[in-house]
């Protein structure tokens, strides 16, 4: 097991705003669209089934976790051994890189289309990388402090959204339960995806004072989370006609051009800046992540893996100039996501629980 100097972990009620901040992604700014093409207005369902879902796994995660100073890393020594165990990890890397490299795309992507068509993706990648490589290179406790504004800073856009309510028309959602079990279940699906982030808690948990004191919090930010989807995909069901949700690419933000405030034309400029204080921390937990698991396993020094894969990504990023490799690259991280989050995951736990019955028994 691992010991961490207590002046490297962070507090417990900061897994609140870590968890959070991972899950409220890019695709908070699309996901209504996916799930009216599923479910219809039928997908507000799929919102709270999807939600309770992520306790069940975060319950999961926490039960492997009891253990003092455990980790992915050791867990997978445990139930596969030192080189097999080595090879999941190495995955894991994988896994955490492509959701930096997906979340940072998707994010420039957003910004090419709504403010600066003839960006320079490798200049604004790079200047952004700086950004990310001086926070992570700081640890753990300042990523935990951009979690923390990155959720209470644009809480005002909760307030925000209420400006389109006499747009609205919930009569959108009558009748209820006018789709299929199977349709509210791929939209169940589709949002899973959206949602997934937490799994990262198996990476930092050691550095979390009193671990198990912190689980209230994950759930907590799970919750908060799984309200806010809900919240935004009311109001957009609302706003919206169906035939429109599914031609809409970003919902969320085309909401915000209704608004018109006296001393502002286009607010949804200001929603496209402030996602970016939602998206730093969101690709520094990635990218810490999978420097750590990196040093975990083949024992290199984490700034310089910090340093490699920047380096390998920021060559990536460039050579996805299309929508449609950048919807593809989103379609694959989220399949991958879900194939780790609600299989890998619950089947790690049942092969850890034999592991730890048999050697309690010997």
């Amino acid at each position: 097991m691992q010991s961490i100097e207590a002046q490297r972990k962070i507090e417990p009620f900061i897994v609140f705003f870590v968890i959070a901040s991972t899950q409220i992604g890019s695709g908070f700014l699309v996901f209504q669209r996916t799930v009216a093409k599923s479910a219809g207005y039928d997908a507000w369902i799929a919102v709270i089934i999807a939600g309770i879902m992520t306790h069940i796994v975060m319950f999961l995660i926490y039960k492997m976790l009891k253990e003092e100073g455990a980790d992915l890393a050791s867990i997978h020594q445990q139930v596969f051994g030192k080189w097999l165990g080595g090879l999941f990890n190495l995955l894991f890397v994988g896994y955490f890189c492509y959701g930096l490299l997906t979340v940072t795309r998707t994010y420039i992507e957003l910004v090419q289309v709504w403010m600066f068509p003839d960006l320079n993706v490798f200049l604004f990648t790079l200047f952004f990388f700086v950004l990310v490589f001086y926070a992570v290179n700081s640890g753990l406790r300042v990523i935990g402090g951009l979690s923390f504004f990155s959720i209470v800073l644009p809480l005002y856009l909760i307030f925000i959204f209420l400006f389109i309510l006499p747009y609205t028309d919930f009569r959108n959602f009558f009748p209820i339960y006018d789709h299929s079990i199977k349709e509210i279940l791929q939209a169940t699906k589709d949002l899973t995806v959206v949602m997934i982030g937490y799994e990262i808690i198996l990476v930092f948990y050691p550095f979390i004072k009193n671990g198990q004191q912190s689980k209230k919090w994950a759930h907590f930010g799970l919750l908060f989370t799984t309200l806010i989807y809900l919240y935004t995909t009311v109001l957009s069901f609302a706003f919206f006609s169906e035939e429109q949700l599914k031609e809409t690419i970003w919902p969320t933000l085309s909401m915000l051009k209704i608004v018109e405030l006296p001393f502002i034309e286009r607010f949804e400029y200001i929603g496209v800046i402030n996602w970016n204080i939602i998206i730093i921390p969101n690709v520094c937990i990635y990218l810490w992540c999978a420097s750590r698991l990196l040093k975990r396993t083949v024992k290199i020094q984490q700034r310089k893996s910090v340093v490699g894969l920047l380096f390998i990504i920021l060559l990536i990023i460039p050579q996805l100039e299309t929508r449609y490799q950048v919807d593809k690259l989103d379609d694959y991280f989220s399949d991958i996501g879900f194939i780790i989050n609600y299989l890998y995951i619950p089947l790690l736990f049942v092969l850890l629980s034999i592991v730890r019955k048999v050697k309690k028994r010997q």
